[in-house]
């Protein structure tokens, strides 16, 4: 497991698909600028739109070229709990260092069926599980009860929290063992999650702002809370806008205006409006991020 700043990447595609020299190039711009680890094919990579073959290259690909510098964690979460397991043995096989599973959608299930869900994923890998709970696009959440009784398994170590409640999360941390990680699935409630026990957060703003994204954890870990809330409150209007549109919509936009050229989202996501690329842009400008040189 890690402390700190973990990214959600991107992928970047082109027209033959995944553009793997680009994401190469970000990998390693990642951790030059301190990212405490990389989270490859989750939401903000897109991984619904990836083929069976994509979503695997795409593991396979990124836990190769890290080689060990920082945790690899792949999204291997589906609403499918059998293949489920078989993309999470794929990814331990590979060397993956440990796997973020999403709540089941759509077909979604009861609380006694996260929990048997979770446990049979867990029992048929040896690397550790985060629990990926994101109600707003599931449509089911994760109570802090059933978390607690996930956290009892040997290999489910931490929970990424995307629910947005804090109260929730507070629930969560005075529930679960003190060696249970914690991650901020919300990047403009990172200090206010780490305040109340937790260890990091699994961010799309670290896309474009890896180091600050660093930094703000750092900063609350060391005990240094002025420093963090001080990025935490500079860094709230152009995260707002991050979400302006459906993720990764702007992230990827952004990222495309800064110089990065990770291509476009694939369908049913789409361009950003103009009017809503123009504040993405005023914002940018106005936290003065420079343009991206690989």
């Amino acid at each position: 497991m890690f402390k700190g700043s973990g990214v959600a990447i991107v992928t970047p595609f082109d027209e033959n698909g995944i553009d793997f020299n680009k994401l190469e190039k970000l990998l390693e711009w990642h951790i030059n600028e301190n990212t405490d680890a990389i989270i490859i094919c989750g939401t903000t990579g897109e991984a619904s739109t990836m083929t069976d073959e994509e979503r695997k290259e795409a593991i396979r690909f990124t836990v190769e070229k890290v080689n060990k510098r920082i945790p690899v964690i792949a999204g291997t979460g589906s609403n499918n709990t059998k293949y489920t397991i078989k993309l999470s043995q794929y990814a331990e096989k590979v060397g993956a260092d440990g796997l973020l599973i999403v709540t089941p959608y759509y077909n979604k299930t009861t609380q006694k069926g996260l929990i048997t869900h979770y446990e049979a994923i867990a029992n048929e890998v040896n690397i550790p599980i985060i629990i990926y709970n994101v109600p707003g696009r599931t449509g089911l959440n994760i109570l802090p009860e059933t978390i607690c009784k996930l956290s009892n398994h040997s290999n489910i170590k931490g929970v990424k929290e995307a629910s947005g409640n804090i109260a929730q999360v507070i629930e969560i941390s005075r529930l679960v063992p003190k060696d249970f990680y914690i991650y901020s699935g919300n990047d403009d409630m990172i200090v206010p999650l780490l305040s109340v026990g937790g260890h990091g957060v699994i961010s799309v703003v670290a896309n474009i702002l890896p180091k600050d994204t660093h930094n703000m954890v750092k900063y609350f870990l060391d005990g240094d809370l002025e420093s963090a809330k001080k990025l935490q409150l500079q860094m709230k209007p152009l995260i707002d806008t991050l979400f302006i549109e459906v993720n990764p919509i702007p992230v990827k936009e952004a990222m495309n205006i800064l110089g990065m050229d990770v291509g476009n989202c694939r369908l049913p996501l789409v361009p950003m409006s103009i009017k809503n690329r123009e504040k993405l842009i005023r914002e940018i400008n106005h936290y003065g991020i420079k343009k991206w040189r690989d």
